[in-house]
């Protein structure tokens, strides 16, 4: 079945764009508003909503396939590409990938996606975002006109299974960290909270007693609140590299003596900390002392797990980390990757490498490439993936938790069919 149209329209997303180097230079805050002046190409001001752009692709017989476009909330920080607005976009995919795939038969996802990682657009390859949202209409037009569902497409063309029960879900608490982890108990996430730890002097504390005192209370929190005792959330807190920043980036034997307390402190639940260390030279540095605090906890024989997030956004990054075994998880950030394909061989070779493979994202996502990305994740079967868009808990928790659990049915529903 042939793809006879491609349209587009400017969307929003669940969250906003941040000027990362504005807010790293001290803007201070008013409300949700950041004050002083953007340091960013392309940024109006520090903060501004989040733009997408949904790319649909019409089918010969009139089925539409969607996907959408989405960047991180630090666009054009950090190596990224520049910040994603739909006025900007828009053009070049009518003007360089719509010729490209009028006429192209939607029956080979793959193929597909390495034509449209292919396309340069005066020399340069297309904006990551562009990549991304193109490559899940590209996979639901290619489900939709073989009458299959998006992770069977995934599972047929990788080699993969589908999974047949739910993926561990995380959710991310933003700043509202003690409300937030209140839903996430509600509702009961596998995963939580995030915390978003990104300051030593107010978040963490200047010997760490800050981020000692919230793992202490969220521990109590759960087991005052829980209804079943069965429920034992992994704790997955994500530090910004402020443990490095406070006791030393290369002090490995300090640092995870910290991490032990932490871990000490989390039980009964498990505890996984996100980027101890943030090294701004490189990701050779990065890596280095990533996967030397890794084999000094490995050593003591602590359960605490590391998870890989600084100078990790591409598939390159990726497998340089799984292969240096730094960290015991690699967050695979998807909107980075470009193409859902780069996310779906990412988390394959980190499974084939014995390190962990968190699916992850961005709260500056949308409800389409949210459901997308679980198709993907129910094929390839990370350890967890992440509730998107948004900081709010409960929106992108049912966006995730909701399309999984269709997968679950509709394929029951195919099995019980045929017997």
């Amino acid at each position: 079945m042939k793809i006879i149209d491609v349209v587009c329209s400017a969307g929003r997303t669940g969250f906003y764009f941040d000027d990362q180097r504005a807010i790293k230079q001290g803007a201070g805050h008013d409300g949700m508003f950041y004050v002083g002046a953007p340091v960013t190409d392309g940024f109006q001001n520090i903060r501004m909503a989040g733009e997408s752009i949904s790319v649909m692709l019409i089918l010969e017989d009139g089925q539409v396939a969607m996907g959408d476009c989405a960047a991180v909330q630090y666009s054009g920080a950090g190596g990224r590409d520049p910040l994603f607005l739909a006025k900007d976009f828009i053009p070049v995919i009518e003007n360089y990938i719509k010729p490209q795939l009028i006429g192209k038969e939607a029956n080979d996802f793959r193929g597909l996606c390495a034509m449209m990682e292919a396309i340069q657009v005066e020399g340069k390859r297309l904006h990551t975002a562009i990549r991304y949202g193109l490559s899940q209409a590209i996979l639901d037009a290619v489900a939709k006109a073989t009458g299959r569902l998006m992770c069977e497409v995934v599972a047929d063309e990788y080699g993969c299974t589908v999974s047949e029960t739910p993926i561990d879900i995380f959710t991310q608490s933003g700043d509202d960290r003690y409300t937030n982890s209140d839903k996430m108990i509600i509702k009961g996430a596998q995963v939580l909270p995030h915390a978003l730890i990104n300051n030593v002097k107010e978040k963490l504390g200047e010997k760490g007693e800050k981020l000692e005192e919230y793992v202490a209370w969220l521990r109590d929190r759960i087991l005052q609140n829980r209804t079943d005792d069965s429920y034992l959330p992994v704790f997955h807190i994500d530090v910004y590299g402020t443990i490095g920043a406070a006791f030393g980036n290369n002090n490995y034997a300090a640092m995870a003596d910290y991490i032990e307390k932490l871990g000490e402190i989390a039980k009964p639940f498990h505890l996984r900390i996100e980027g101890p260390m943030d090294c701004d030279c490189d990701r050779e540095t990065q890596v280095v002392a990533l996967a030397g605090l890794t084999a000094e906890l490995d050593k003591r024989g602590c359960d605490v797990e590391l998870v890989a997030d600084e100078w990790c956004n591409t598939l390159e990054d990726i497998k340089e980390f799984a292969d240096r075994k730094a960290g015991h998880m690699v967050q695979i950030k998807t909107p980075d990757l470009g193409g859902v394909n780069n996310t779906i061989e990412a988390v394959l070779y980190c499974k084939e490498k014995g390190m962990g493979a968190y699916q992850g994202g961005t709260c500056n996502e949308t409800d389409r490439s949210a459901q997308v990305c679980v198709h993907c994740a129910m094929a390839t079967q990370p350890v967890q993936i992440l509730a998107k868009p948004g900081m709010g808990v409960d929106e992108g928790y049912m966006i995730v938790y909701n399309e999984m659990n269709r997968i679950l049915a509709i394929r029951n529903a195919k099995k019980n069919a045929k017997k």
